[in-house]
């Protein structure tokens, strides 16, 4: 166990992930033209910069060390998957909805109690988490008050009706 030390500053938060893609553009298919991300800047076939809301970015997409390459193979170390937090559960459902026109299937779907979740791999097998919380007053609690999370089957046919 490692040593303790004064916890991390409450406000702080991850503000962007870089992430090596094979093919830029079918990477940008996915994550701007499925997802909606909306590109800020593009350098060449090397690399792209997208965002939500307009911020510079949210998530690196590039080639730099990975042009044509391939996933790592299952039992390797790496990113297990991105996580991009929606607002509202119908932010979600949008989301859900884009995945089934685009035809991208789900590697899962969760009830977290404290989140709903999709689990899919982007095109170059990264994993991508599509989420929204709760409100935290609704987060289940044990009785200390400590956090109950569990992982439940998500009901996508009532995330579908959510608008």
């Amino acid at each position: 166990m490692p040593a303790t030390s004064p916890p991390i500053a409450a406000g702080t938060r991850i503000g962007h992930v870089h992430l090596k893609v094979a093919d830029l553009s079918r990477a940008l298919d996915f994550y701007v033209g499925v997802l909606g991300f909306q590109l800020m800047q593009k350098y060449s076939t090397e690399a792209a910069f997208i965002s939500a809301g307009g911020y510079h970015h949210h998530i690196g997409l590039n080639t730099w060390e990975s042009r044509g390459g391939t996933p790592p193979p299952p039992g390797h170390t790496g990113l297990f998957h991105t996580a991009i937090l929606y607002p509202t559960r119908a932010a979600l459902a949008d989301a859900l909805r884009r995945l089934i026109a685009a035809k991208i299937p789900l590697d899962g779907a969760s009830d977290h109690g404290v989140s709903e979740a999709l689990y899919l791999r982007d095109p170059d097998g990264n994993g991508v988490e599509l989420y929204w919380d709760r409100p935290e007053a609704q987060w289940p609690r044990d009785a200390k008050g400590g956090l109950a999370m569990v992982t439940a089957r998500l009901d996508l046919n009532n995330l579908l009706a959510e608008r």
